[in-house]
C-alpha cells in the first residue's frame, strides 16, 4: 500500500505540472495571438463582398476583381474575399429579390435591378451614380460561322427560308431581351423609313418572321453561345462583346452589324439590404465606384465591351463600328413601356410566340 500510495502521489505532481505547462502554453499563445492582431489587420480584417451577377461578365470579372482585391489592400490594409454567383440576368434577380444575400448586383438590364428595388432589396437611387449607373455598353449584333457561308447581311436575311438562329429566353434572360428589342426596333426602323412613323404592327410581324427560324430558346446568353459553338444553328443574335471575347480566345466567328441595332446599357448597384446585414456598406460602394474607374473600364474593353467612360471610349473608338441606325431604349419608350408593350402577358413577345 505505502509503495502505491507514493506512486500515486508522484502521479498527481505529474498531472498537476502538465496542467501547468499547458495554461502556460495557453497564456503564451494567446499573448502572440493578440501581438499578431495588433500589428496587422489584414488577417483579422477580411471582408467577404458577395457578387450576384449575370453570366456575360464572368471572364472580365475574372480579371477585374482581383485588380479591386489589390486596390482596396493597398487604400485600407483590408483584404476582399469575393462569392461570386453568374446566372442569367432574369434568374439571377430572382434569385437576389426571392433572398439570395448578394451584396452587389451586377445585371443586364436595368429592369432587372427594378425587380429587386420593387422586392424592397435596392433602396437607393442606383441611377444617381456616374453613367446613370451603367458600369458597360455593348450592342446587339449577329454571329456568323467562319467566312460567313449564308451571306447574311441584316436582320432581314434571318426571315430567310432555311436560315437557323439561336438566341435565347427573354423570361430567363436580359441578354435575350436586348436581342428582341434590337429585332423589334430594327422594324420599327424600316416601318419609319417606307412611311415615316413607327407602325408597331410591322415591327411585331418582323420579329414574328425572325422568330420563325429560331432554333431553340436557352436559358442564358452563355448557354445560347455554348449550343451554337457546338454545331446548333447557322446565326446568333448575341452582345457585340460576347464574340470579340470569344474571336480572343481563338474560336471563329464573323461578326455582322446589322444597320439598325440597340446600344446595351448594363447597370450595377449596391444590394442595401443584404449590404447592410453583412456589414459590407462601405467596400461594396467601393467596389461601384471602381467599376467606373478608367482601370476597370479598360479592363472592359479588353474583353469586347464598350467602355461608358469618355476617355476611354475615345481611346478604343477605332475597334468599334457605329452601326448607321444605332438607337437605345428611349426609341421604344424606355424600360417602362417596354415591359408592358412587349413583355406583359398581352405583349408583343407572347403574341410572337401564339402566333397572334
Amino acid at each position: 500500500m505505502k509503495i502505491n500510495l507514493v506512486t500515486s502521489q508522484r502521479i498527481l505532481v505529474l498531472l498537476l505540472a502538465a496542467v501547468m505547462l499547458i495554461v502556460s502554453a495557453g497564456c503564451s499563445k494567446e499573448e502572440q495571438t493578440s501581438n499578431h492582431a495588433a500589428g496587422s489587420t489584414v488577417q483579422d480584417g477580411d471582408v467577404t463582398l458577395v457578387i450576384g451577377a449575370y453570366s456575360v461578365v464572368k471572364d472580365a470579372f475574372a480579371d477585374l476583381l482581383p485588380a479591386f482585391q489589390k486596390y482596396w489592400l493597398q487604400e485600407t490594409g483590408q483584404k476582399v474575399v469575393f462569392q461570386e454567383s453568374y446566372e442569367a440576368s432574369g434568374t439571377q434577380a430572382r434569385a437576389i429579390a426571392g433572398g439570395f444575400e448578394a451584396d452587389v448586383a451586377v445585371l443586364a438590364m436595368e429592369g432587372d435591378l427594378d425587380k429587386i428595388a420593387k422586392a424592397g432589396f435596392i433602396t437607393h437611387d442606383w441611377k444617381a451614380q456616374s453613367n446613370n449607373g451603367m458600369i458597360t455598353n455593348s450592342i446587339v449584333v449577329l454571329g456568323t460561322r467562319t467566312g460567313n457561308p449564308l451571306g447574311i447581311k441584316d436582320w432581314n436575311d434571318l426571315t430567310r427560308e432555311g436560315v437557323k438562329v439561336l438566341y435565347p429566353n427573354p423570361k430567363t434572360s436580359g441578354g435575350a431581351q436586348w436581342d428582341i428589342n434590337a429585332v423589334y426596333g430594327a422594324g420599327l426602323k424600316q416601318s419609319e423609313e417606307q412611311t415615316g412613323t413607327k407602325d408597331a404592327e410591322y415591327a411585331k410581324h418582323f420579329l414574328k418572321a425572325v422568330h420563325a427560324n429560331v432554333e431553340s430558346l436557352d436559358k442564358s446568353g452563355r448557354a445560347s453561345m455554348a449550343a451554337f459553338e457546338y454545331g446548333v444553328g447557322d446565326v446568333i443574335v448575341t452582345y457585340e462583346n460576347e464574340l470579340l471575347a470569344r474571336i480572343k480566345k481563338g474560336v471563329k466567328y464573323d461578326i455582322v452589324v446589322p444597320k439598325d441595332t440597340i446600344l446595351i446599357e448594363n447597370p450595377a448597384a449596391i444590394v442595401d439590404k443584404n449590404a447592410d446585414k453583412h456589414g459590407v456598406r462601405k467596400v461594396a460602394e467601393a467596389f461601384i465606384a471602381f467599376l467606373q474607374t478608367e482601370q476597370a473600364q479598360r479592363l472592359f474593353v479588353d474583353h469586347g465591351f464598350r467602355s461608358v467612360d469618355k476617355k476611354v471610349a475615345e481611346d478604343t473608338k477605332d475597334r468599334y463600328v457605329v452601326p448607321e441606325g444605332l438607337f437605345d431604349i428611349s426609341y421604344l419608350g424606355g424600360w417602362s413601356e417596354v415591359r408592358e408593350n412587349l413583355y406583359s402577358k398581352k405583349g408583343v413577345w407572347y403574341q410572337v410566340l401564339a402566333d397572334l
